[in-house]
């Protein structure tokens, strides 16, 4: 099988889907990779460790896309990628398909099969292939909402962690998962004030053993949000429904209370947000957003503002993926792998991932019902 590698073109993402170390596994597998020229430079990776590896480079994303049985990616595709999209062609990366419907109407008019890393899933329940980029996310997230705290970023001049004698900023965090446990450890760490916002009984248990009762955690319903949204500081969205838009838990009226220059970054904007007032996702050139006198950060590709961290953190994780489906084709890997399985969003002119088509209104259909 031939392995594409094209560089990522969603604006200031410089994160890439493949390592040289990745890629000269893959070759000694007996498979083929080709690479777009520059496609990990901006991971700190050069053309020169790619040919080392074994990988044959070629100047255009057309080039690749047209000879790669497997493209590889980061991002979504984009628009003026889907001319490049062959029927049978294998597509791996983050699809985010909930609040792309364009991108699935395009999948399935053109045949592509389609595998998001965000929703192969564990018997119990965890995302492997979104974990990494979670944990970076979460943290990046802290470390983002204290800056624009900052008075001459437009927040309330606010030091997270205050001084002896000056209490530290209120971090409320909505979701208890990947996300907001490593938003909590951040906000923990740099001496804030933390509620986290969780459903789940079983995982506040296991944060309040964790963290050893230095957050405090609520039972995630309307009333409990808006009162802890009114009081924060820094208000963290941190809920993710695999496959499906994520639920708006923190309406308008709610931001209306927060205090002037307070802070919303919101971790699922690429699954259409769970702030109301996050009605579109920014870059990390133009991060940032007023409404109702607060401060909204909403950047939808956040690991890529450290995209040597997450690009290694990522590929750590897909790449014995990626070397199922060469060594065995998508038939065999998929029938053998149930968790690769539920990754599988679109085939053979099809969404196949329930969540996704009842998201975009498209008809669904079993993968089983396909062969």
């Amino acid at each position: 099988m031939i392995v594409g590698l094209p560089k990522e073109i969603k604006k200031q993402e410089y994160r890439v889907a493949l390592t040289p170390a990745g890629c000269e596994m893959i070759v000694k597998q007996g498979h083929g990779v080709v690479v777009e020229r520059q496609a990990g430079e901006g991971s700190g990776f050069a053309d020169a460790e790619y040919l080392d590896a074994g990988a044959g480079l070629v100047e255009s994303a057309q080039e690749v896309w047209s000879t790669a049985d497997l493209i590889v990616k980061v991002k979504e595709p984009l628009s003026e990628e889907f001319a490049f999209f062959r029927e049978g062609q294998i597509l791996f990366t983050y699809l985010h398909l909930a609040a792309a419907p364009d991108l699935a109407q395009a999948l399935v008019n053109r045949g592509v099969t389609a595998i998001a890393y965000e929703t192969i899933q564990a018997p119990n329940g965890s995302l492997p292939l979104l974990t990494p980029m979670s944990e970076v996310a979460g943290r990046m997230a802290v470390q983002e909402g204290a800056k624009y705290l900052e008075a001459f970023q437009g927040g309330r001049g606010v030091l997270l962690g205050g001084v002896p004698g000056v209490p530290p900023a209120e971090v409320i965090i909505i979701g208890g998962g990947i996300v907001g446990t490593n938003a909590a450890k951040m906000a923990l760490g740099l001496g804030a004030d933390v509620v986290v916002l969780e459903k789940s009984a079983d995982r506040m248990r296991y944060l309040d053993d964790v963290f050893q009762g230095r957050l405090r955690t609520l039972t995630s319903n309307s009333y409990n949000i808006a009162n802890a949204v009114r009081k924060a500081d820094l208000l963290i969205g941190a809920v993710l429904v695999p496959g499906a838009r994520a639920p708006r838990l923190v309406t308008e009226e709610m931001v209306k209370t927060m205090k002037k220059g307070a802070v919303i970054v919101d971790v699922a904007v690429d699954q259409g947000g769970s702030i109301a007032t996050i009605d579109r996702a920014t870059t990390h050139e133009n991060p940032t957003y007023e409404k109702h006198g607060v401060i909204h950060y909403a950047v939808a590709n956040m690991p890529g503002a450290v995209p040597r961290t997450s690009t290694l953190a990522l590929t750590n994780v897909t790449i014995d993926y990626i070397l199922q489906l060469a060594d065995k084709g998508f038939e065999v890997s998929v029938q053998n792998n149930p968790m690769l399985a539920l990754g599988v969003n679109a085939c053979r002119g099809a969404i196949t991932h329930p969540q996704v088509a009842e998201a975009v209104s498209l008809p669904y259909a079993k993968l089983e019902s396909l062969w």
